[in-house]
């Protein structure tokens, strides 16, 4: 079975800002390097079959590349827990547009459509349960204003998961030029 995931991956400069404004929160698991996107879809485990139809469907996606910036950090909770801290992408329409546009691929390749609401982010760190912070641990990350990226593409990333978290392999990267 293969755990897949499409997703944004920041260039290595917008990478080493988020890394920088990553520190001073206590139990904060922080994200390394290689774990830091802007997931567009989950799809989850799929045999060999399927994870081939899911990488023909997502190449006939198109697009233009994406100006975007960061925005403020915010939490996802879990059962009323605070597990993830992020910091926001924008514009927060022009990453829902590729994300309706995968997620419309994907129905076609026969992975169910994605109910959740979709919120662009980068996950910068995950709390373990014994050090749920409340959600004010958002003001903690101060995002200073006027950090711009590009991407040009998207990836398809296959999901390993471990003892000491998620890593993180590309299996196709899918132009937006």
């Amino acid at each position: 079975m293969h755990r897949l995931f499409v997703a944004l991956r920041p260039p290595a400069a917008t990478r080493i800002f988020l890394a920088g404004l990553m520190g001073g929160v206590p139990g904060a698991r922080w994200q390394d390097d290689a774990q830091l996107h802007c997931t567009l879809r989950f799809i989850g485990a799929v045999d060999r079959h399927l994870a081939e139809d899911v990488a023909a469907a997502l190449g006939r996606v198109r697009g233009e590349p994406l100006a975007l910036g960061l925005g403020p950090a915010g939490t996802f909770d879990r059962k009323g827990r605070v597990d993830t801290l992020w910091v926001g992408v924008q514009p927060r329409e022009a990453v829902a547009a590729l994300h309706g546009r995968v997620d419309a691929a994907l129905r076609l390749a026969g992975i169910a459509a994605d109910d959740r609401a979709f919120v662009p982010h980068i996950t910068i760190a995950r709390f373990p349960r014994s050090e749920s912070p409340g959600p004010e641990v958002a003001s903690a990350v101060t995002v200073p204003a006027g950090h711009h990226f590009e991407v040009s593409h998207f990836e398809l990333f296959e999901s390993q998961l471990g003892s000491e978290g998620a890593s993180y392999e590309t299996v196709a990267r899918y132009s937006l030029a």
